[in-house]
């Protein structure tokens, strides 16, 4: 109900995938949900992009998932990706974020690259708030 409430509410969606097999139909259901709130309940609402984590490239399964979900949506796909990185795992035990963590871990950089993508993609918008 919360992720119902949240897609109601929003203006845009974010999509994590982890590059896992049981992530694929995860997805499916989120695309049919995210359609059902765009068509009954927010007409306005746009998924801004298919973000993919926990990548790991030498694992066959990862690899196969990565060129699943850009078979199926590839024009809204991140170009940055999380890789898979313990940093990521450790952090949160110590109530901290990555980039606090370890800003020079690969979990660190994978994030940051990714807000420096979002904010290169809506700075015409970001700036019509200010």
């Amino acid at each position: 109900m919360i992720t119902l409430n949240a897609l109601v509410a929003a203006d845009s969606v974010i999509v994590p995938v982890q590059c896992e097999f049981f992530s694929l139909e995860g997805f499916g259901k989120l695309k049919d949900t995210v359609s059902l709130v765009q068509q009954a309940l927010n007409p306005g609402l746009e998924v801004e992009g298919i973000v993919l984590s926990m990548y790991d490239q030498r694992l066959r399964m990862a690899n196969m998932v990565l060129e699943e979900i850009r078979h199926i949506i590839s024009d809204r796909i991140f170009e940055t990706i999380i890789h898979r990185n313990s940093k990521i795992g450790e952090a949160p035990s110590l109530g901290q974020p990555v980039i606090i963590y370890d800003a020079t871990s690969k979990g660190a950089i994978n994030f940051l690259n990714l807000a420096n993508e979002f904010m290169a993609i809506n700075q015409s918008e970001l700036l019509k708030t200010v």
